[in-house]
């Protein structure tokens, strides 16, 4: 265990957590909803700090972040706990993984120290924290991340995006990219489906922008629940309203968790919100979990030209000229080295 950062002390032993949006108020021996800070006699403590359920490389692509590094390997982590609820979640074994074994928690000691030798032992271009909410394990990934860093390792958030300014603000400085999901552009959604809110999320994509961290937004799409024109429109013109050099990520829903009464996403869905989102007007839309679709290329915005090409996770070919197209020389948003 070790002390929680982002809290105040309340009165009766009580404490309000400043972490994630929920901003928890916790009774002394109760936790947050994120099932993984506890307030002790009126203390705040994290209980997952380098416990670690999960390790292991993948590609960058899998994160997915297509603009960043491409090619390169990201050691990946994670720990128990989670700020949602979703009831389509694919890593709920872990994420809720406190929620359904009477608050236990479990995972393997590392220290930062630890991590990081591995990492620079797997030859990883960088760190990603992902697979579970990496915002409630933050002390631990940011205090990995400074020492990432002086070792020329990049950090990487794969998040929901349901931070406060605080937190964000303090993550922001040792990031250099975050793939944010934005999941719905509806309370309602966020709401019944998250068990969170909207607001925060689009807060968090905006300040993480102007921040400098380099974005990617990625959108599950699930049938019936936020699969309409109107939705993938509203989510489309959002992202063009801070950039158009953000990438997008459609990505292809299957039933998992609680979520198992909607069908898988079909492949016309995702090319028709990838046609929607280039029409709106951004540079880069990517169609997930559809593998062999053209959606997992890249394209020149300026003249067309395919720039790296995949399958899948891999990069079956990359012609970028030191970050530019190579027929008509436009500077290709990203951080290519």
């Amino acid at each position: 265990m070790q002390e929680a950062r982002f809290y105040e002390k309340l009165d009766n032993e009580k404490v309000r957590c400043h972490l994630c949006a929920h901003e928890c108020v916790i009774g002394p021996g109760k936790r947050g909803i994120c099932m993984v800070r506890e307030n002790q006699q009126g203390i705040l403590y994290s209980l997952v700090y380098g416990k670690l359920i999960s390790h292991q490389i993948d590609p960058i692509e899998k994160k997915p972040l297509f603009h960043f590094l491409p090619g390169s390997r990201a050691y990946s982590i994670a720990t128990v706990g989670c700020n949602f609820q979703c009831l389509h979640c694919q890593n709920y074994e872990i994420s809720q993984y406190p929620r359904l074994y009477d608050k236990k928690i479990i995972g393997e000691d590392t220290t930062p120290e630890e991590l990081v030798a591995k990492v620079r032992v797997s030859r990883s271009a960088s760190i990603a924290y992902t697979y579970t909410e990496p915002t409630i394990f933050s002390e631990f990934a940011y205090d990995t991340a400074v020492l990432a860093r002086q070792e020329g390792i990049r950090n990487v958030f794969v998040s929901n995006g349901f931070m406060t300014e605080a937190s964000a603000k303090a993550m922001a400085k040792v990031l250099d990219a975050d793939n944010i999901d934005l999941k719905g552009f509806s309370d309602d959604f966020y709401r019944n489906i998250c068990k969170a809110k909207l607001q925060p999320v689009l807060d968090t994509i905006v300040r993480m922008k102007e921040l400098g961290v380099w974005i990617e937004i990625t959108t599950l799409v699930i049938p019936g629940l936020n699969d309409s024109e109107n939705e993938l429109k509203a989510i489309a013109k959002f992202i063009k309203s801070i950039g158009p050099d953000i990438p997008w990520h459609v990505s292809a829903f299957y039933p998992t968790y609680k979520l198992l009464d909607r069908p898988r996403t079909p492949a016309s869905t995702l090319q028709h919100a990838r046609e929607i989102g280039l029409e709106v007007g951004l540079r880069y839309v990517y169609t997930g979990n559809i593998p062999g679709d053209e959606g997992e290329n890249t394209y020149c915005y300026a003249c067309g030209e395919l720039l790296i090409e995949r399958a899948g996770f891999t990069v079956r070919a990359n012609h970028l000229r030191e970050g530019t197209c190579p027929k008509c020389a436009a500077r290709i948003d990203g951080i290519w080295k």
